[in-house]
């Protein structure tokens, strides 16, 4: 006989397919968007978004998008057959959304709701009662960059054409905040929040690109992955690139300015018993019990110390309580 195939536990690819997208970079090109679909200032293509579902996730799992835009994560898990959940805080867009998916199920599931989106505030997420979902992809805005003065030229042919250059004038909308501290600050809340509903094992992909303004970088990918990465781990990053994008002389014969034209796709993961762990006293934890600090699979307890997250193992065995409380 044959060695047995090991059970897929994560997805339902076959071997092939789940090698090949371990690569950690791809090209992908999005097609000319639909008519009713370019009003939205920024979008990311469903064939990309299908592409990380049908790795992170089964068929009939749910999937979360908490900044759903005009739809494109959501089409793409009905598309792979799964559930799909939306919050978006725009009730343009998020009309749109629904619009898009009342005919996407009408043409898949004969009417059968299996997509809900919310018109909110993702960072209220507490009161929207959603279940526990399979997996979250989501794209954040990128920092206040659709008011950039960089962004001039595309606002401008944008306007004429009578689409939105920014995503809203909402004071609850992350790309109207200018400060990136402030920024970066609200964004790690929110998914701080959202990451509640994921769950145990369970990932979180985040789309993200590096920012310029004023002529310096901000890091908001790396930002992101460190600070999310205080509450769920960090595991990886896959390098979406486009190469179909124009090139512009940006800073020629003076300065170096790059053409940005890739995107950080970043992989988090839920990790049972190490989010948010304050210091531990082992000798505490060990005296009381064993219960409730230990990683299941390892056996082991995870100790803040610093910034740093130890291992310590704990013993199979706990050692007998020899103190005698007896009177003398």
């Amino acid at each position: 006989m044959g060695k047995r195939k090991p059970e897929n536990k994560l997805n339902d690819l076959s071997g092939k397919e789940w090698i090949k997208f371990q690569k950690s970079w791809f090209v992908k090109n999005p097609p000319a968007r639909e008519s009713e679909l370019l009003v939205h200032p920024a979008k990311f293509p469903e064939e990309l978004a299908g592409e990380f579902i049908r790795f992170f996730t089964k068929k009939g799992q749910t999937v979360l998008d908490p900044m759903a835009g005009t739809g494109s994560a959501l089409i793409a898990a009905l598309a792979c057959g799964r559930k799909a959940v939306g919050i978006e805080l725009s009730e343009k867009y998020a009309e749109i959304a629904r619009e898009r998916i009342a005919k996407l199920e009408q043409d898949l599931f004969a009417q059968k709701q299996m997509c809900r989106i919310y018109c909110a505030d993702a960072a209220d997420i507490a009161t929207l009662k959603i279940p526990k979902v399979d997996y979250i992809i989501t794209s954040p805005p990128y920092w206040d960059m659709l008011h950039a003065k960089g962004a001039k030229t595309q606002k401008k042919r944008r306007a004429d054409k009578k689409l939105d250059v920014t995503y809203s004038a909402d004071p609850r909308d992350l790309g109207n905040i200018h400060d990136y501290d402030e920024f970066l600050s609200r964004l790690t809340d929110i998914y701080r929040e959202v990451a509640e509903y994921l769950r145990p094992n369970k990932y979180m992909t985040v789309i993200v690109k590096n920012v310029k303004k004023g002529g310096k970088i901000y890091p908001l990918a790396w930002d992101i992955g460190r600070e999310v990465g205080k509450f769920l781990a960090l595991k990886d990053e896959r390098i979406w690139c486009q190469d179909n994008q124009r090139l512009a002389p940006f800073g020629i014969y003076n300065a170096w300015v790059s053409n940005t034209h890739h995107h950080y796709c970043l992989q988090f993961r839920k990790e049972k018993k190490i989010q948010d762990m304050q210091e531990i006293d082992i000798q505490k934890l060990l005296d009381e019990s064993r219960e409730g600090f230990r990683d299941y699979v390892l056996n082991q307890v995870y100790v803040k110390d610093g910034d740093k997250l130890m291992r310590v193992k704990v013993p199979d065995v706990l050692p007998e309580d020899t103190s005698d409380d007896s009177d003398e």
